[in-house]
């Protein structure tokens, strides 16, 4: 009798408790069951009733003329089948980047060209989170928006994106700031690493040795693609950009070069002049990152702990937005993780997608409680 006194007592002080949040890991579609065979460079954003929704490049393959920007929605009953948003004729689409202005509108930015050196830039908005769409938008030459990673929306609204340009003369990272919702931009840079400061270390010479494959490595005994550092110091690119407090704004950007490592520049004055950047010390094997600043202030970054693969993908947390620490690894094995998304949702946990073996888009939440405090 005792024993079930205690038990209902139990139940009772749990029904008071507040919901633990729980993570979640699946397929946005399973792979195969999609007019496209390949999927990459996926974007997320929360909608204003909380559900969410994901886009992504769809086709033959990356480049591939027949290659689309398409979306899906999230729900209490899953992910929705995916639609297609946005198609150019005869040209492929590249890295769309879904995000709201302070006015409330939902924005669809993304790319087309035959590559990325000769990309153009387009734009679609929504007033019904997504439901019907705008005509497209082409920007005008020279302006790409955000060109990978979400755009960092300032208090008083201005638009701060991390854009970048990959040309024959090499890679450079720019900031595009807009202070009336997307009508008018300016543009800052470029932003560069000195060759001063490329600076090899033992893992990434190691790693420039094995090549660009891995025999037998990949999917189904397949050879796996590598990502080696390059001889020569090619640049940075895709910038992601946190708000530190009082006008201090940091980029995180991929590098392309004989240090193989995260690259960050710096504006004290909410982001219309920067330093020029430097490396820190976390990896990358010239792959997509993305970063937050959560409501305390600590830094997340997700990105692939190494030197020339895109495997492991990690998450990393920082409360300095110097030093980090890598604290969960999401994926790994042979193949590619890679081009991930990361915002922090309304409840203050992260929710992430990320390119799975080039075949479909997986979704991760992972609760606050999971990332240490220190």
């Amino acid at each position: 009798m005792r024993l079930r006194h205690l038990l209902s007592a139990a139940v009772l002080v749990a029904s008071f408790l507040p919901a633990i949040a729980q993570g979640v890991s699946e397929f946005i579609f399973q792979p195969g069951s999609t007019s496209f065979p390949e999927s990459h460079a996926s974007t997320i954003v929360e909608l204003k009733d909380h559900t969410l929704m994901a886009a992504w490049f769809g086709g033959t393959r990356e480049g591939a003329n027949d290659v689309a920007i398409w979306g899906a929605v999230r729900n209490a009953s899953g992910w929705s089948k995916p639609v297609e948003l946005a198609r150019e004729p005869n040209t492929p689409c590249w890295n769309p980047v879904l995000f709201h202005t302070k006015d409330g509108v939902l924005w669809l930015y993304y790319k087309y060209g035959k590559a990325p050196a000769e990309w153009a830039a387009a734009r679609m908005s929504s007033n019904d989170e997504g439901k019907t769409w705008s005509k497209i938008e082409k920007l005008p030459a020279g302006l790409i928006g955000p060109v990978r990673a979400k755009p960092l929306i300032l208090a008083d609204g201005t638009i701060v994106a991390g854009s970048s340009i990959e040309s024959a003369a090499g890679w450079a990272a720019w900031i595009e700031r807009s202070t009336d919702n997307g009508k008018t931009w300016a543009k800052i840079g470029p932003i560069t690493v000195p060759d001063s400061l490329d600076l090899p270390s033992a893992e990434s010479k190691a790693a420039q040795a094995l090549g660009n494959v891995a025999k037998g490595e990949g999917v189904n005994g397949a050879d796996e693609k590598l990502y080696p550092p390059p001889s020569t110091n090619i640049g940075i690119i895709q910038p992601a950009i946190v708000d530190m407090g009082k006008k201090h704004l940091r980029l995180y950007a991929r590098s392309h070069s004989q240090a193989s490592r995260i690259a960050v520049a710096d504006s004290i004055d909410n982001g219309v002049t920067w330093t020029q950047a430097r490396y820190i010390d976390l990896p990358n094997p010239s792959s997509g990152i993305d970063a937050v600043r959560l409501n305390d202030g600590r830094i997340v970054l997700i990105y692939n702990h190494s030197y020339n693969r895109r495997s492991p993908i990690n998450l990393a947390v920082s409360t300095d937005g110097e030093h980090f620490r890598m604290f969960k690894v999401l994926e790994q094995g042979p193949s590619q993780y890679s081009y991930p998304a990361m915002i922090v949702d309304s409840n203050g946990d992260l929710q992430i997608t990320y390119t799975w073996h080039r075949l479909t888009i997986r979704y991760m939440k992972v609760p606050a409680s999971e990332i240490p405090k220190n």
